[in-house]
């Protein structure tokens, strides 16, 4: 089998259902899978999707007991697929025509790309900026905080988080795509150990980006095919809130923490953690 394509559900059943009509309605000519898994949502989802796709043999659904995070519900579904190629797939996208196939196809041709991003477009039509990043280390965090990035859109200086000085259309490595759209052969994937289960949800997809380029393969972001990502569609809570941060958290730690000098540490976790506070006085 060519493709395995992993979704996680969680209390979304529509934008669930539409993301997977739009994967059956574009992938053509591939021998494919689809593996939802539902992570314990408390409504009725699961069983609405069991009987929406009874009749596709190609996709299967798994219900998870515990809700125990993004990371580890999508690497639940990688242990259960079988394709050559994995893809993450958020759940809150729309799948244009032959995006997976062109981007299989670039994949494929090109053994040192170890994950591949497309273009990932809000419904109004901008493009979501997370689908092409550099790492955040902290004077690239700097730049973006302190709005510098936004003065100075063209500069590769001071935009390097967003990268926003270069063309969306084109294809070119990265650091860093977003985990809405993650192809990845299964062999990397394995050589990374799969997601790393101590982010619950966010941060995750930087994590896997940043231990595939550690083995050696190139993160590509392939400009020329697109989704549409209804990003924040499943809603917004102060726990989505509180992980986004702590996940921003973790990642400064793991890789960054001990290289830094102890005022770099200071700052940025005071900066992580102000931050969360002042938002969650606007939530």
């Amino acid at each position: 089998m060519d493709l395995s394509i992993i979704i996680v559900n969680y209390a979304t059943y529509q934008l669930t259902k539409d993301t997977v009509m739009s994967i059956l309605a574009t992938v053509n000519d591939i021998g494919y899978e689809i593996v939802i898994v539902d992570n314990d949502s408390p409504d009725d989802s699961f069983n609405m999707l069991c009987n929406d796709f009874s009749d596709y043999e190609n996709v299967t659904l798994i219900q998870n007991d515990n809700n125990d995070g993004f990371a580890t519900a999508n690497n639940i579904g990688i242990r259960e697929s079988t394709g050559e190629y994995v893809l993450l797939l958020n759940s809150d996208v729309i799948v244009k025509e032959n995006t997976i196939n062109q981007c299989l196809y670039h994949i494929k041709e090109n053994t040192n790309i170890g994950c591949l991003g497309c273009k990932v477009v809000l419904p109004d039509g901008n493009l979501d900026k997370a689908c092409r990043r550099s790492f955040p280390t902290f004077e690239v965090s700097f730049y973006r905080l302190t709005g510098l990035s936004k003065i100075f859109p063209k500069s590769r200086r001071f935009n390097r988080y967003n990268l926003s000085y270069l063309d969306e259309n084109e294809v070119y490595p990265v650091d860093c795509v977003v985990g809405a759209f993650m192809l990845i052969p299964r062999d990397v994937m394995l050589k990374c150990g799969c997601l790393d289960e101590s982010y619950f949800m966010y941060g995750e997809d930087i994590e896997l980006c940043y231990n595939i380029k550690q083995l050696g393969y190139d993160v590509v972001y392939y400009g020329k095919a697109e989704i549409t990502h209804y990003k924040g569609a499943s809603g917004k809570s102060k726990k989505l809130l509180y992980e986004f941060h702590n996940s921003m958290q973790i990642f400064y730690d793991k890789h960054y923490k001990a290289s830094d000098n102890i005022l770099i540490n200071v700052i940025t976790h005071v900066g992580i953690w102000s931050l969360y506070y002042i938002k969650l006085l606007f939530l």
